[in-house]
């Protein structure tokens, strides 16, 4: 057990790897929630403390899980010690990591993380849902980011907060960039500046909010139902769009960055405004858009992402493409070859992606990431999403 503080509310509670399971008595989903996989970003922990301890196991159908992420990190308030731990989460770097005879204090954590989270999938019932509590050193709306596969669409829709897709086509080995490749919905929730109270309670109204649109608790068990939904869609000003990844400007070892002061997440911004500094030499927009995740805080490789808004049209020719597996005749272009098509992964020369659009690849739901100095690897969420186990849904 381990004593974490926030300093919003100025508390300092205790916490186990798990703050809280909740077992059911009537048949149902297995809905999984992460707080403090950064250690500095402590209000999930206490907001899932809180929703834990006032919980009913009979109104429950299925099982709660609540897991606290980062302890070590958590209790020394850091984002993390050696390695950020919400980066470590590739094939490559479990195994590499599973070889190893001494272990750092980030990848015990991984490997604390990665056995529960096996022991979660073998012993529980689908279908299953992950969610990831964080917050942001800017100021910024509440909001969702998610990879982006149809079934994160569909259930991320349902929440009064703009989504955010593509991300993790600019990071490398996030936890839910490691579950939605096994196939199941998962979702970040940032929920506000780490130290505010309102990052406490919209973290609290949206662990409710999942619960009810999950099926877990019948809306009518979430007395105040209305009033979260309400309060998160007051706090995200009514915006409610779906946006994606344009740029990130990433920080290299040895680069001194800054950001210029007072950018909050997705204040819009034009092309040439001068956001930050690396190395005292003014860095400006690339693009005409939002910008995104400000860094204002001493760790951290990512300086600022730029969003835009992506329009309902092509949100929609998107699904359809995808349901007819459009995909499929890619690998036929000379220069395009499936490196696994089980996993959806396309193996593409960097010569011949240059005459196809990006936003192609993006369309029927490819990530793309360069590997060599003349591939690139695609990687498609749709191939491998367990869609048939959400049909179901009342959501879907």
């Amino acid at each position: 057990m381990i004593e974490v503080y926030n300093k919003a509310l100025d508390t300092t509670i205790k916490v186990n790897r798990i703050i809280g399971k909740i077992e059911g008595d009537k048949y149902g989903p297995t809905l999984v929630f992460f707080g403090g996989i950064h250690g500095n970003e402590t209000s999930g922990v206490f907001a899932l403390k809180r929703v834990f301890n006032n919980i009913k196991p009979a109104q429950v159908k299925g099982t709660i899980y609540g897991i606290s992420g980062n302890l070590n990190a958590l209790e020394k308030h850091k984002r993390y010690m050696e390695d950020d731990l919400n980066r470590l989460w590739t094939k490559q770097q479990i195994k590499s990591i599973s070889r190893k005879r001494v272990l750092n204090s980030d990848e015990k954590e991984l490997v604390a993380l990665f056995n529960l989270l096996n022991e979660i999938l073998q012993t529980n019932k689908p279908p299953f849902y992950f969610v990831d509590l964080h917050t942001t050193s800017s100021k910024t709306l509440p909001f969702i980011t998610i990879n982006d596969a149809l079934i994160n669409r569909k259930f991320s829709q349902q929440f009064p907060v703009p989504i955010v897709l593509g991300i993790e086509e600019y990071l490398n080995g996030p936890l839910l960039s490691y579950i939605n490749q096994l196939g199941y919905v998962s979702l970040g929730f940032e929920s506000g500046q780490h130290d505010d109270l309102s990052a406490i309670t919209n973290s609290e109204a949206f662990v409710y909010l999942a619960l009810a649109y999950s099926g877990v608790l019948d809306e009518k068990a979430v007395a105040n139902l209305l009033e979260y939904q309400e309060q998160l869609k007051t706090h995200a000003k009514h915006t409610n769009a779906i946006f994606e990844v344009v740029h990130l400007h990433k920080i290299h070892r040895g680069e001194r960055f800054e950001m210029l002061n007072g950018f909050k997440s997705f204040e819009a911004v034009k092309r040439g405004t001068p956001l930050a500094l690396s190395n005292s030499i003014e860095v400006a927009s690339p693009y005409t858009g939002n910008i995104f995740m400000p860094l204002y805080q001493k760790k951290g490789a990512e300086g600022f992402f730029i969003i835009k808004p992506i329009k309902p049209f092509f949100l929609k020719l998107s699904a359809v493409l995808r349901k007819i597996k459009t995909d499929t005749l890619l690998a036929w272009l000379p220069g395009i070859s499936w490196e696994n098509k089980a996993e959806g992964v396309l193996q593409v020369n960097i010569t011949v992606a240059k005459f196809l659009a990006k936003p192609l690849f993006h369309l029927l739901g490819y990530r793309n990431r360069q590997i060599t100095s003349t591939h690139l690897r695609l990687n498609n969420r749709e191939r491998v999403a367990k869609t048939e186990v959400y049909k179901s849904e009342p959501w879907y």
